[in-house]
């Protein structure tokens, strides 16, 4: 393996050297060459028309292909292949890739089928096989089931799809896709078709040997390669992929990650509220996010992400963005937009204001946004003084133009003006596609253009040039030293609790602990609870509740009942021994009834929490990412609230309040009508130390709950407490 190599869990992550010979080729050999229209080995041969390397074909039914000299076999050729393209049937594979190895091949895509995606244990033992070959001899391969690969700058087009070769001639650019499923990328790749330009397209098929983090890794250190796309649906090993992203991060390289098939929740049923809050989407979000890359929710906006990103690699100059407008109407939308991504709209300087106003008309609106007109379109020079106007104000960041109505004779001209001022612009300019003409005249010279960048939806325009904004100022989050704020012998303390705990045994080999020693386990790590002590009779729950002091809380004990709302397993407000004892005798009597299979201790006595906003800090073990902290709205509304975030652990404190302040129910602790407002100081430290709990249990836990978390004026209590344990 390269020195530029990554070390990961599982293996290395392949670097730039590793793979380039197969990405950026300069000797190709088509394996299956053939004349046969439709066939893959002449579409192959089609696609590499424009190639500036050598190509070879190999076949031997012929001597020449395409005008391609042609080979009998591998072994046959004059030189060393980089690139060696499998264009027959499975059951020829294996002998191909031996040839390949022993002709110094530096790798190998494979189109055929019938491999791991089968679902049978043939294709998947074939598959195995593949793998183990790629990393053994170094020949690593693309594939299988791939739709194939393309590098743009040098015209190595070596996939089978019939025009790739045509649509992406003089169309080379800043953006590279990587891709799990080829028909999904080729449906970005299609870009081009608009002005858009792509630097490379990196299927990965069935992921034999190289994946998208691979692909995510040599691309970070690709120069040609200014933003990276990631299409994917899933990833089996989390860690390689954060690494690649983090990768990406350190190089500067915007990572744009789209992941289809979000809809479904974590595979197994979850015990805690936290499992029903969080679905694989969540975590997939939270760990993208935490490397530093840009998640993206809607196919159709990666190629306008990426490309702003491509386009302007530089952070902003101010958080302000300026809205110039030929419409009113336009312009108070594309304000709304901006307001709901939380970009700021600042008030034009005084340099500004009076440039404007010695153009525009009366009847128009110098103001940001401000409304031009369609009376400064009738000259040229007018439309460019308001823009170079807008650009040079210190206030604004980012500046977006509206493009309302578009015509042949007039919208080519302005999106060329808008060109022009773009290339010695200090600032972004954005312009938004307001119109159905989607594809209008001028969008292509505004997608083809290196500096302005076009967005056909408003929203898409502001939401990125917030993602642009919060992306360079979270730049040295990323790989940044988590500082413990929880007890050094926390974890040593918390396991020989959970290894002398009271336990119920769960599905699949689970085991849920009591409340007394999850709570036990968080105490261990400077997370405040409640005193408590659990009575098996009435008369001992009285005798515990005048020794804690009243008012108490009396909890059915039982690590069979997680939630112990669902057998009205709660006592509030208890100010008497006499009312403990008779509330602790209807629970003895009354629970068991509803949950006959429980195995019941007794009562917990607890001392009752002041009132206060209600909060759910948990975690649930994700099989890619490992444990995922959940953090949000609490109490017994938590599952229809449903306002909460996921976090990678550890997470710091400064992160903690980040993602609350973005819940809807930040409100209430920041106080309402006049209220002074709560501790938010204490939720973000416990957040903090929760997480630390969870990293160094991580080989333990499966699912933790506090729920609630009830925040006080000064201070914070985990009034309940849930820990799901694996089985040993």
């Amino acid at each position: 393996m390269n020195a530029n190599s990554i070390v990961t869990t599982s293996r290395e992550l392949y670097g730039h050297n590793d793979l380039d010979r197969l990405i950026n080729p300069k000797v190709i050999a088509v394996v299956g060459a053939s004349p046969a229209v439709g066939s893959f080995g002449q579409r192959t041969l089609e696609n590499l028309a424009d190639f500036n390397g050598t190509v070879y074909g190999v076949n031997p039914k012929y001597d020449e292909v395409l005008g391609r000299q042609c080979f009998a076999s591998l072994k046959d050729l004059p030189e060393a292949p980089d690139a060696v393209i499998i264009c027959v049937a499975q059951r020829f594979v294996a002998s191909t890739l031996e040839d390949a190895a022993e002709a110094n091949a530096g790798g190998a895509v494979i189109y055929a089928s019938g491999y791991a995606e089968t679902g049978d244990a043939e294709g998947t033992q074939l598959q195995a096989d593949l793998t183990e070959f790629g990393q053994r001899t170094g020949v690593h391969i693309a594939g299988p089931n791939c739709v194939g690969l393309a590098n743009l700058n040098s015209r190595a087009i070596m996939n089978f799809m019939t025009d790739a070769g045509e649509i992406t001639r003089d169309h080379a650019g800043d953006i590279a896709i990587v891709t799990q499923s080829g028909a999904l990328g080729y449906t970005v790749l299609q870009g081009v078709k608009r002005g858009v330009g792509f630097s490379h397209f990196l299927a990965a098929g069935n992921s034999s040997d190289i994946d998208v983090a691979d692909y995510v890794s040599y691309l970070a250190d690709e120069p040609s390669a200014k933003a990276i796309i990631c299409l994917m649906e899933g990833v089996k090993d989390g860690e390689r992929f954060l690494q690649a992203a983090r990768r990406a991060r350190e190089t500067d390289t915007p990572l744009i990650v789209y992941k289809a098939g979000n809809s479904a929740i974590a595979g197994k049923a979850a015990l805690s509220h936290t499992g029903t809050l969080t679905g694989s989407v969540d975590a997939y979000r939270a760990a993208v996010e935490a490397a530093g890359a840009i998640w993206v929710e809607d196919l159709e906006a990666v190629v306008e992400i990426a490309s702003f990103f491509a386009k302007n690699p530089r952070g902003p100059r101010s958080n302000g963005v300026g809205i110039m407008s030929t419409s009113g109407g336009a312009g108070v939308i594309n304000a709304d937009k901006a307001e709901e991504s939380g970009l700021g709209l600042p008030p034009l300087s005084d340099a500004t204001a009076s440039a404007l106003s010695s153009i525009v008309p009366d009847f128009g609106s110098v103001n940001n946004p401000a409304d031009l007109t369609a009376e400064v379109l009738k000259a040229p020079e007018t439309f460019v003084s308001c823009l170079e106007a807008f650009t040079s104000d210190p206030g604004f960041g980012a500046v977006v133009v509206t493009m309302v109505f578009v015509h042949e004779l007039t919208s080519g001209a302005r999106s060329e003006v808008l060109c022009r001022v773009g290339a010695t612009s200090e600032v972004p300019l954005v312009v938004t596609w307001m119109n159905d003409w989607l594809e209008g005249p001028g969008s292509n010279i505004l997608d083809a253009d290196p500096n302005v960048s076009i967005f056909r939806s408003a929203g898409r325009a502001m939401k990125t040039i917030r993602q642009w904004q919060d992306w360079h100022a979270n730049k040295g989050d990323v790989g940044s030293t988590h500082v413990r704020v929880s007890p050094k012998n926390a974890a040593i303390q918390a396991r020989e609790i959970i290894s002398n705990a009271t336990v119920s045994q769960g599905e699949g080999g689970l085991r849920v602990l009591n409340e007394h020693d999850s709570k036990a386990v968080l105490a261990a790590y400077g997370i405040r609870v409640p005193g408590a002590h659990t009575a098996a009779t009435p008369e001992g729950a009285a005798a515990a509740a005048e020794q804690i002091g009243f008012p108490v809380v009396l909890k059915i004990a039982s690590a069979d009942i997680p939630h112990k709302t669902e057998v009205n397993g709660i006592r509030l407000n208890l100010n008497s021994a006499h009312d403990v004892a008779e509330a602790a005798r209807d629970l003895l009597e009354s629970v068991p009834l509803k949950a006959p299979n429980a195995v019941v201790e007794g009562v917990s006595v607890q001392s009752q929490v002041e009132n206060g906003p209600e909060l759910l800090i948990g975690a649930r073990a994700d099989l890619q990412f490992g444990p995922m902290v959940t953090i949000g709205a609490g109490g017994v509304l938590v599952e229809v609230m449903r306002d909460a975030a996921v976090l990678l652990p550890p997470v710091s404190a400064e992160k903690a309040r980040e993602t609350l302040s973005n819940l809807r129910s930040f409100a209430l602790l920041e106080g309402v009508r006049g209220d002074a407002g709560y501790d938010i100081d204490a939720v973000t430290d416990t957040v903090a130390r929760f997480s630390e709990l969870v990293t160094d249990l991580s080989d333990l836990v499966e699912e933790v709950d506090v729920n609630p978390l009830i925040v006080g004026r000064s201070g914070c209590t985990a009034a309940d407490g849930l820990i799901v344990i694996r089985g040993a």
